[in-house]
């Protein structure tokens, strides 16, 4: 393949900006990795994760592209202890009742530190990327007119020496919530959009349980289980087990009422949880950890592809972008989408360097697959009493989204209908477009359910075809995003 550019340079090595360096291997003559943290020689934590011990997953959508990019990196998972979700039961708690099946697929369970490490070793493995570990970067650099990104200026955490210029043909910034392109930008003369931003004051616990002698077969009979929170009154609650017969245990709530980090109150507020069965499955585990907290003040989603003054050279991906409630594991699967798209773009423009305007389509496509997501979280989060939302335009459909998912949780679970039921969470996975249950047909078929549903059929109609009342009320989704068949054709090149 040829290499269209000469350097590629990301900020940040997590699981995003290892994507982001697997693109660019394939396409420039040197990639550059610049990360702060010294990364470890194993599968632990680092200083620059402190989310990693709480629970992680990757949606289907997300494991097929990364599949896609390293190929069966989930035997590198299973290396490693990680057990695989296959025919496993699964237990759905929600406010209106029960859903209990066996795991259809063969997907693999782990904590973060494992895929992290998994993922960065197959990335070591490309001979043409590289890692400068402990190095800030501090700026931007650019041309003299300041028409384009040249670099990044970057200094050693260890020597604090002067700092220093890297030359890069492209800067990716993937340094997560923590990144400062609003500023560095800003610092160059650029006018920068405000966010949108939801003020969630997020909290979340989480424990971890080993199995004594006796209770082997536990992990062999669960996957998950999750018991949903009611809005004001109870956590969320979740268990699940990762690698190396590991249990862990969630509680997870939006509005700055925060779940407990004391083992005794902990252990007290998974048996408040609407649904005995998580205290139940602890009962007689041994803790291997104190419950360990992480707090989520704010989530945003910035604007970046509005600027039409956009300097090239330069491109932002996952969370540096948008950020997103961790609790629905959206955050790899979003960052794995752009990587795509982005590869994708590169492969189809042969041109050195990148046709004029490639990085404001990219920042626009990228946005295509932010709105569903954010549109999801908020539509979740917000129901809680406490969380705000600032933004420049008002959001779209809001309220008639938590309305009708109300009514769409409870016609499937109610009717125990595992398709619709799948449907609805392959929605909130990015598995698929927010029409496929935003649609006429399935408006009318759970709506026109109940009295109350058709109550609301009514109003949302008013005289309009339901077709037109759902375009006008609900965003505009992108399909291209939502249209895996065609993704899939995309030919990556095999790392080394």
């Amino acid at each position: 393949m040829m290499k269209n550019l000469k350097t590629g340079l990301v900020i940040g090595g997590s699981i995003g900006g290892l994507l982001a360096a697997r693109v660019l291997s394939d396409f420039c003559s040197k990639v550059l990795i610049v990360e702060k943290d010294t990364f470890p020689d194993g599968p632990e934590h680092r200083n620059g994760t402190p989310q990693a011990f709480h629970p992680h997953r990757i949606t289907p959508r997300g494991k097929a592209i990364i599949d896609r990019f390293f190929p069966d990196y989930e035997q590198d998972l299973v290396s490693h202890g990680a057990p695989s979700s296959l025919n496993k039961i699964i237990h759905q708690h929600n406010q209106f009742g029960t859903m209990v099946s066996p795991y259809p697929r063969n997907d693999i369970k782990f904590s973060r530190a494992v895929l992290e490490y998994v993922i960065r070793e197959r990335v070591r493995k490309i001979d043409n990327i590289h890692f400068l570990q402990k190095h800030d970067v501090l700026s931007l650099t650019a041309s003299s007119e300041t028409d384009r990104i040249t670099g990044v200026l970057a200094r050693d955490r260890e020597t604090d020496l002067s700092p220093f210029p890297i030359e890069a043909d492209l800067v990716i910034d993937t340094s997560g919530r923590t990144s400062k392109l609003s500023q560095w930008l800003v610092d160059l003369g650029f006018t920068v959009p405000l966010p949108d931003k939801m003020t969630a004051n997020i909290g979340y616990s989480t424990r971890r349980y080993k199995l004594p002698p006796g209770k082997e077969h536990l992990a062999d009979k669960w996957d998950a289980v999750n018991v949903g929170g009611t809005p004001g009154k109870t956590f969320l609650g979740a268990f699940s087990f990762i690698e190396n017969q590991v249990a862990e245990t969630i509680l997870y709530r939006p509005d700055g009422v925060f779940p407990p980090s004391d083992p005794d109150q902990f252990e007290r507020e998974i048996g408040r949880l609407p649904s005995p069965l998580i205290s139940e499955l602890i009962s007689g585990l041994e803790p291997i950890t104190p419950p360990k907290g992480f707090r989520v003040p704010c989530l945003f989603r910035h604007h970046f592809d509005q600027m039409v003054n956009w300097p090239p050279g330069l491109l932002v991906l996952g969370d540096a972008y948008s950020n997103f409630d961790p609790i629905f594991g959206q955050g790899m699967t979003v960052a794995a989408i752009e990587a795509e798209l982005l590869y994708k773009e590169l492969g189809r423009n042969d041109s050195d360097p990148p046709k004029t305007g490639f990085e404001r389509t990219m920042l626009k496509k990228f946005q295509h697959v932010i709105e569903a997501a954010w549109w999801l979280n908020c539509a979740a989060d917000l129901r809680w009493e406490g969380v705000g939302y600032e933004g420049a335009q008002p959001l779209k459909g809001i309220e008639f989204g938590q309305t009708y998912m109300d009514f769409y949780l409870k016609y499937a679970t109610e009717k125990q209908d595992w398709k619709l039921y799948g449907l609805y969470w392959a929605v909130n996975t990015l598995s698929v477009s927010p029409k496929a249950i935003f649609n006429p047909e399935m408006v009318q078929i759970v709506l026109s359910s109940s009295p109350s549903g058709q109550n609301e059929l009514d109003q949302l109609k008013n005289g309009n075809s339901l077709e037109n009342a759902l375009r006008d009320i609900l965003p505009d989704f992108s399909e291209e995003i939502f249209a895996p068949e065609k993704m899939n054709k995309l030919e990556v090149r095999r790392e080394n």
